[in-house]
């Protein structure tokens, strides 16, 4: 890493179109479409349509062409974990991210400086994805979605436990689970698989693609199906996993006496919990929480830490405790929603 006086501000800086790299000539994670992209992962804050050209994971670069129509007219360069690639004078590689499928952190090298924009990340073990991977660097660029000292998040077989015991509860009544369609959904299913609920797990239409592409890239979710083409199924007991906002809409009437459930690491906030209508609210976070975060400040032994989208003012002031440089970004165009 860099021993010098660079200042990593002079080829890493915010603009109005996002995080840029200046002797690469490409925006990271951009909140708009521009010439070249480096994207960290597929949710919608992240991965923007319209670019002329975008560099991903293969995973990530799959579920944009999924979900937006434009990407056929979009350069599509392709880059696994640990390759390394050249975009004008700086090197880049891409390493997990432990957020969702295909996520990745940018790791950018120019003149002996390392910079690493963790994108978003979590460091619980996930089967849906590759775990995080710290990288030493001179500086480290993180989110700071959950980063205030309340937020501890407690375990995932432990919030998993809490939904079969109220399936097991209450098994005249069907379950309704909200989950984002992208990472949690996937992610929900497997921890159910491990907790040992082999049984059919039913979706709402708006999550089927997506699952579909988790499988066609080797995730096991085991027997799903789509709930609408269930004609004769009560749902009684059944688990059914759909997005939030379809818990009260007419979609959920069909469902026999439903109980709703919210899967999100803003759960833990009451309430966010009572917004949601969640009866039985389930702290399950694709997030680091502040236990982790500071963990991976550590981890990664920067001198110098930029912080965005989050909390950022709270993570400032603690990464300025430990003895390491640390500033705010104020990045915009991020979404806190899908916690």
């Amino acid at each position: 890493m860099a021993t010098g006086s660079l200042n990593p501000r002079s080829w890493l800086y915010p603009t109005p179109r996002g995080l840029y790299c200046e002797p690469g000539g490409f925006h990271v994670d951009p909140a708009v479409a521009v010439d070249r992209a480096v994207i960290t992962h597929g949710h919608g804050d992240h991965a923007r349509p319209g670019h002329r050209a975008a560099l991903a994971t293969p995973e990530t670069l799959a579920i944009m062409r999924a979900r937006f129509e434009s990407m056929p007219d979009t350069a599509q360069q392709s880059l696994r974990y640990g390759e390394t690639v050249r975009l004008g004078e700086v090197e880049v590689r891409l390493a997990p991210a432990g957020h969702i499928l295909g996520s990745a952190q940018a790791v950018l090298t120019w003149r002996g400086q390392r910079i690493v924009v963790s994108g978003d990340f979590k460091r619980r073990a996930d089967p849906t994805c590759p775990p995080f991977e710290p990288v030493p660097c001179d500086v480290f660029i993180t989110e700071a979605t959950f980063a205030l000292p309340v937020f501890h998040h407690p375990s995932d077989s432990g919030e998993i436990g809490k939904l079969l015991r109220s399936v097991a509860t209450f098994p005249e009544r069907s379950h309704l689970v909200g989950v984002y369609a992208l990472g949690k959904c996937q992610r929900v299913i497997s921890l159910l698989r491990a907790a040992g609920y082999d049984k059919r797990i039913w979706l709402h239409g708006a999550l089927l693609s997506l699952c579909r592409l988790y499988q066609e890239h080797g995730v096991d979710l085991g027997d799903v199906a789509p709930a609408s083409e269930a004609i004769l199924e009560t749902f009684r007991g059944a688990i059914v996993l759909c997005p939030p906002g379809a818990i009260a809409d007419r979609w959920s009437r069909r469902f026999a006496e439903p109980i709703s459930a919210v899967c999100s690491g803003w759960m833990g906030v009451r309430a966010r919990a009572r917004q949601r209508g969640a009866e039985l609210p389930l702290v399950i976070s694709d997030h680091a929480d502040w236990p982790e975060l500071s963990r991976t400040l550590k981890d990664v032994g920067a001198p110098k830490v930029w912080v965005t989208h989050g909390r950022e003012e709270a993570l400032v002031l603690h990464a300025r405790s430990l003895g390491i440089e640390a500033e705010a970004l104020h990045l915009g165009g991020r979404d806190e929603e899908d916690g």
